[in-house]
This record gives C-alpha cells, structure tokens and sequence, in this order.
C-alpha cells in the first residue's frame, strides 16, 4: 500500500507519495484542474500500482473539487485536519516549510491516523449546505444594509423609525419607500438605494426558505416533528451532519457537533465539565459529504 498526501492550493496541488512506514517514494505537481487532478492519478497508477489511499488536507474550498474527481476516477481519498498536519509538520526532521514538506507531513498523519474521516459523495447534504450557507451570507448581508439605512434615516427624519423587525416585511419596505420618495439630497438618493437592496435580499431570502423547506419535508420528517425544529433548523443539521449513518456513536456525533462534556477538575471540583466547543471530525466517522 502506499499513501499520497496531497497539499492543496487555489492554482496546483502537490501530490508526495509514501510506503507503509513513510518514506518518501515520489512528488510532483500539477494544475489544480480535473486534467491536472487525471494526471495524478495516472502517474500514481503507472509508478506506484498497488492499493492507494489519497490524504488531502480538509480545506473544502480547496480540496472540494479534487476530492470528487478524485472518488469519480474510484479512489479512497481520507481527510486530514489541518491541526493535525501541523502538528506532524512540527516535529518533523526537516525543518522549514513548503509544498512538499506540508505534503509529505500529510501523508504520514493519515499512516499514523487509522480513523480519519473518509470522503464520499452525498449530494443531498451537499446541496442542503450550499442553500443554507447561501441564505445565511444573504441574511448577514441584509442585516449590515439595515443597520446603514437606519442610520440615514435617523439623519433625514430623528424622530421617526420603523418598529424593531420589521424592515424584513414587504409592507414596511413599500412604507419606507413613499416615505423617502420625495426627499431631496444625497444621504436619501443613497437611502432609497439601500433599502432597494434590502427589498431584493428579501426576495432572495424568502425564495430559498421555500426552497430548504421544500427539499427538508421527505429527507427528515421525525426530525421536523420535534419540538423547535423547523425547517432550517432541520437543514442546517442536516448540513452539517453531512450523513448521520457516517458516526459511529452518540458520543462521536455529540464531539462533532462541539457539545460533548469534557473533564475540568482538580480536588476538590470533582465531576465538573465543560462543553467541547472544537466541533471537529476526531469522532472517526466513516465518510464524510464533499461541501
């Protein structure tokens, strides 16, 4: 067997391949395309020819698009957490940094590391991520839109506002739009541009909770009949827990999610703990969803 750590960034990947015990067999780079992403399993198959496991560092906006051509040409690819890799690059022989060390450091965590988490398709909590994520961005946006277009709002008119949450609601938007319709000067001319943008962000928003909502009913229906699960709450678990069938435990599913107890005692504060806020994939899971 031989082991391909892979250190990815936004214009090429650096592949170094190592055997059983971790030595260094072989590295190149290439383009951080599906052709660049072919040639590295090519030159793998043709030099190396044996059982290949592919290490790539978890850096989803990165990694996302070699991890699928990497599980479309049939290969087992493992992700390893950057703190992890950093940790193995730390006491490393070699000292320094560049592609091929970060690579090789790669490599010999997933030889040290049996229960990484293994990359699968799974298109369903992939896109329910993509609209969550999407709606979320859309709704920080909106959110810093409201703050500026109250400010120039209290400056054109102090003793008037719109009730707290309201500006979300088309009624308040068509209210605040003849409001500002005839106000002459600069600081409205841009108020009334905010607050168009306001309105669209609004649209959007609404457009993609109907949509979450839509795709959410059949993929999770004992989970949305739970008190205080609505539909995005429900989309975003199902997000994030990219698969649940992956954990092999409560308790592994509880570290991944940030709230399994960890130990905070000395003498006499016996039994007391904290919550684990790292949230992080050291549960062994069996697979996990590309973002």
């Amino acid at each position: 067997m031989v082991v391909v750590g892979v250190d990815v960034h936004k214009r090429t990947h650096t592949f170094v391949v190592v055997d059983q015990v971790g030595c260094k067999l072989g590295q190149r780079t290439w383009a951080a395309t599906t052709a660049g992403h072919q040639q590295a399993v090519c030159w793998v198959r043709e030099q190396f020819g044996a059982e290949v496991v592919w290490a790539v560092e978890d850096c989803r906006g990165l990694s996302g698009r070699l991890e699928r051509d990497l599980l479309a040409a049939g290969q087992r690819v493992v992700r390893v957490p950057p703190p992890l890799m950093a940790e193995q690059r730390r006491t490393a022989r070699a000292p320094g940094k560049s592609d091929p060390i970060d690579a090789l450091a790669v490599a010999r965590v997933a030889l040290r590391e049996p229960d990484l988490p293994v990359a699968a398709h799974d298109e369903v909590s992939r896109e329910m991520k993509l609209l969550t994520d999407r709606r979320d961005d859309l709704v920080k946006q909106r959110t810093a839109m409201m703050s500026r277009f109250l400010g120039k709002l209290h400056e054109i008119e102090p003793g008037w506002s719109p009730p707290a949450g309201s500006m979300d609601r088309p009624t308040w938007q068509r209210k605040l739009a003849d409001r500002l319709a005839d106000v002459p000067g600069i600081v409205a001319e841009l108020a009334r541009d905010e607050l168009a943008d306001i309105t669209r962000d609004t649209v959007t928003i609404n457009a993609l909770e109907r949509r979450i909502a839509i795709l959410v009913g059949p993929m999770a229906p004992t989970l949305l009949a739970m008190p205080g699960a609505g539909a995005l709450t429900t989309a975003k678990i199902l997000a994030e827990t990219a698969g649940i069938t992956r954990f092999k435990s409560e308790a592994a599913f509880a570290r991944h999610a940030g709230i399994a107890p960890i130990p905070v005692w000395s003498g006499n504060t016996a039994g007391r703990v904290r919550l684990s806020r790292e949230g992080t994939d050291n549960s062994t899971p069996r697979s996990t969803a590309s973002p």
